[in-house]
């Protein structure tokens, strides 16, 4: 009986041993036709699987982590090709920096498709454009990019302006002179997008502290727009979806059952968090049903739940058209009408606000680009009242000047998401083209395009020596300046074979403005590129250039010096001994912004921040003389 049962062991071992090495030789066999340099990993078909959407690769005891912000990225790839497989006896998975790889692959979705698998977890409110592939996605795209129009983008504009405002009251203070340190940079911008979201997402109007809503305001937005909860809530909306966006990671990886019963406040607020906020999800669902059924004409604003449910309730179509319910026009379910208004929340919340916050604080640490930054939006506004702008008028303006500029250059620095995961169709192997060579990936193989790492490639970018490390280039550096180079040598796209030619709604445009840098197309893909990419990457340039236009027409953004001097003693500086102090503050400014990470998206983590100051423009202590 022992016998028997340690054969059967043994034999069941001597399997496990055998797949493993008919697997690897197998995966080293494809990967040494595709041309390209490959590495070999000792690790199962999981762990290879895990690694590339988590960010981590081993080769050989060398760690890379495409989470980091550090320029350490392209020299990965410089050391180990532009294109690499990493081999495993389960996986193969193709890494990639290379621009022209990359824009094959985006530009030809059926071949390259997205790895739905590795999305499923963003499903569990309801399935979505994000979770999707085929056919299923076909038609949560048509439906959900209706709402990402040019009429709404100039909505969103306005809601923007109107929000910023409240923002700088708040950064001022109650004496409204300004000029104080705080360290909530980072919450401030995500309490700015979280209210601009609200707008977007649910027609809401939320308020900051200290303002009132009208006495003739339309009871829901008195309802939901205030920091108090209304009946059957602990919290009030905006506080319940600070709050689940907080814990989204726990929320999306842990049970319920789990945070029940772990004695842990964390786990406790995630689900009074998560609890509050699908209770407001399902009521604004229900009342928007409640308006389409008893034919309410819908309010004039960017509201993407209340378009999703008159497209699935109503009889206006996706594209505008008119329709009749119970004919035959794709409609949304219930279920899935909110998980793409939570999809376009997390995607369109903490992306931008991530943005934001690093262009301000970037900004803070190099006193010459903001200084040009002012003088750009001085010469596009003058002292004209930022509620009599118009979008039409000053858009084009505005992403052509130093104000696109430096969301440019912060979005290749600094992209919302640091790869972007992509798959071999299963049905066939596909090849790309690199440097004129034709490369074939077999079926299934991962692909990883790594942004962080294309985007800081010296061979797409204009650069000089650096000024802040001495490094041969300054592609590690903030430089927004780089994007008024316009060496067309590098510039440019050219056609790829077989790519994507159907209109699947949304817009269309370049991400950057004709008037400055067009970098190779492949290159700059902080929304991704084709068919997949970011249905809200307009909003989100629109929201950015309008908040930073009202922040610095009349105000500037300086370091704090805090930790160095007082007050006091900055007021007896000469000159020479504030350059020398800022210089401290703009170094660790430097040091904190490489340690960001990314998880969902790329953010600081724990207690890390950039302590900084607004100051009324003219009151400057620092910005307006120091040399960055």
């Amino acid at each position: 009986m022992f016998s028997t049962a340690f054969l059967l062991l043994g034999a069941a071992v001597l399997y496990f041993i055998f797949n493993i090495v008919s697997g690897l030789r197998a995966n080293i066999a494809a990967a040494k036709r595709t041309g390209l340099p490959y590495y070999v990993v000792p690790h199962g078909t999981d762990w290879v699987n895990y690694s590339i959407h988590s960010g981590f690769a081993y080769l050989n005891f060398f760690r890379v982590n495409i989470g980091k912000t550090s320029n350490k990225n392209h020299r990965v790839f410089a050391k180990l090709g532009d294109t690499f497989l990493i081999v495993s006896p389960g996986k193969i998975i193709c890494f990639t920096e290379n621009a022209e790889a990359i824009h094959q692959i985006t530009s030809k979705r059926e071949a390259f498709p997205k790895p739905t698998k590795s999305y499923g977890i963003l499903a569990q409110y309801g399935e979505n454009v994000v979770t999707l592939e085929g056919a299923a996605w076909r038609m949560h795209r048509k439906i959900t990019s209706a709402s990402f129009n040019e009429r709404n983008a100039a909505l969103v504009f306005r809601e923007c302006i109107s929000q910023t405002q409240g923002l700088i009251n708040i950064w001022l203070g109650p004496d409204g002179l300004g000029n104080k340190t705080f360290k909530t940079l980072e919450h401030d911008t995500a309490s700015l997008m979280l209210n601009i979201i609200a707008n977007i997402g649910f027609g809401l109007k939320i308020l900051w502290p200290g303002q009132k809503f009208p006495p003739d305001a339309d009871p829901r937005l008195t309802k939901y727009g205030t920091h108090e909860p209304p009946p059957g809530h602990t919290l009030s909306f905006v506080e319940a979806l600070a709050r689940t966006l907080k814990y989204l990671i726990l929320l999306l990886i842990a049970p319920r059952w789990m945070l029940r019963i772990i004695p842990n406040q964390h786990a406790k607020k995630a689900l009074e968090a998560e609890d509050n906020f699908l209770g407001y999800l399902n009521e604004f669902l229900h009342e928007k049903i409640e308006d389409v059924q008893k034919g309410n004409k819908a309010e004039q604003g960017l509201d993407i739940m209340g378009s999703l449910v008159r497209t699935s309730y109503g009889d206006v179509a996706a594209d505008g058209s008119t329709s009749k319910k119970g004919s035959n026009v794709a409609r949304l379910t219930d279920s899935e009408i909110i998980g793409n208004a939570f999809v376009n929340i997390v995607a369109g919340h903490e992306t931008t606000a991530n943005v934001l916050h690093f262009t301000l604080a970037h900004l803070a640490t190099s006193p010459a680009s903001q200084r040009r930054l002012q003088r750009d939006i001085d010469n596009i506004f003058g002292n004209t009242d930022p509620e009599t702008w118009d979008y039409e008028a000053c858009l084009n303006p505005l992403l052509g000047s130093m104000v696109g500029a430096v969301i440019n250059e912060t979005l290749r620095l600094l992209p919302p998401v640091v790869d972007i995961p992509k798959m071999v169709t299963p049905a066939q192997e596909q090849s790309v083209s690199i440097d004129g060579v034709g490369h074939v990936l077999p079926r299934e193989t991962a692909i990883g395009l790594v942004t962080v790492a294309a985007q800081r490639n010296p061979r797409y970018w204009p650069t000089k020596p650096s000024k802040i490390t001495g490094a041969e280039t300054d592609v590690d550096d903030f430089v927004p300046e780089r994007w008024f180079q316009t060496d067309s040598s590098k510039s440019g796209s050219t056609a790829v074979e077989g790519e994507d030619t159907e209109d699947f709604g949304g817009y269309t445009g370049s991400d950057t403005s004709a008037q400055l840098y067009r970098p190779p197309r492949g290159s700059f893909i902080p929304f991704s590129d084709g068919a997949r990419a970011c249905l809200g990457r307009r909003v989100a340039i629109v929201e950015l250039v309008s908040a930073l236009a009202v922040i610095f027409q009349k105000y500037s953004i300086e370091l704090a010096v805090d930790e160095w001097a007082s007050d006091e003693k900055v007021a007896k500086m000469s000159q020479d001994e504030k350059a020398r102090v800022y210089k401290m503050a703009q170094e660790k400014s430097r040091e904190t912004i490489k340690g960001a990470r990314s998880y969902i998206t790329l953010k600081l983590h724990g207690d890390k921040c950039v302590p900084v100051r607004l100051v009324k423009r003219g009151s400057e202590r620092f910005i307006n003389w120091v040399d960055s």
